[in-house]
């Protein structure tokens, strides 16, 4: 298996990453989905309603406290598939990473061009002014009054820029995307589940030869793969 992914990597001039949480979870970032990811523990809320645009707007301080307590991560560092990922598109090969992932390790890694469909906790902005603030912001408005980070400026909430619940997916970004996975020779879908929408729905642009998954369990688009790899995506990616 990875001796044939090593061919296909070899002869691709215009490859394209799409991943998911599976992509994380290698570097010590717990996932949503698995039996030990968020959505199965026990909250006051479903994490789903904790995650959205509503529960935001009404219980604001609730928000950003268990915000702060799950989705920012501290000391986690790109893995192998990062860092093959990152190579490659030194080497030329590589185009873009496509991500729905908001931890930043793609760029960590040295990723340059990275499409994150969902955000990143990295970015945070007044959503009065627009003026952005690291997440240590974020993360020291814990630590006084309600909790709410509020702009230094002008006072405005600061809000991760993550899409929660309810909101849509940047435009540019899902433009940039499509773009990208249109024109790849070979579209690796690596660390995901392939269940979240709209995001999932972008690999239907894919035109190439090689649809190549990397996933420790079965996705929808398993009948359309050139090589299906089922193990964990940083030892795929591995360099031999």
């Amino acid at each position: 298996m990875i001796e044939a992914l090593e061919k296909i990597l070899q002869h691709s001039r215009n490859l394209v990453f799409f991943g998911g949480a599976g992509v994380s979870t290698e570097s010590g970032i717990p996932d949503f989905r698995s039996v030990d990811g968020l959505y199965h523990q026990k909250f006051k809320y479903p994490p789903e309603t904790m995650l959205s645009h509503t529960f935001y707007e009404t219980h604001t301080a609730e928000f950003f406290a268990f915000y702060r307590e799950k989705l920012i991560v501290h000391g986690a560092k790109p893995n192998p598939a990062h860092l093959r990922l990152a190579k490659l598109e030194q080497q030329g090969k590589c185009r873009a990473v496509v991500t729905q992932n908001i931890d930043g390790l793609h760029q960590a890694a040295g990723s340059k061009t990275v499409y994150e469909l969902h955000g990143s906790t990295l970015r945070n902005y007044c959503t009065h002014c627009g003026k952005f603030f690291p997440v240590e912001f974020i993360e020291e408005a814990g630590k006084t009054g309600d909790g709410i980070p509020r702009c230094t400026a002008c006072g405005g909430i600061v809000k991760p820029d993550v899409v929660l619940y309810e909101e849509g997916l940047d435009e540019q970004t899902i433009e940039n995307a499509v773009n990208a996975i249109r024109q790849a020779d070979t579209l690796i879908i690596g660390g995901t589940s392939l269940a979240v929408y709209p995001a999932a729905g972008l690999i239907r642009y894919f035109r190439g030869d090689d649809l190549v998954i990397i996933n420790k369990q079965p996705t929808p688009a398993d009948a359309t793969a050139t090589l299906l790899i089922n193990q964990p995506i940083g030892q795929a990616l591995s360099e031999t």
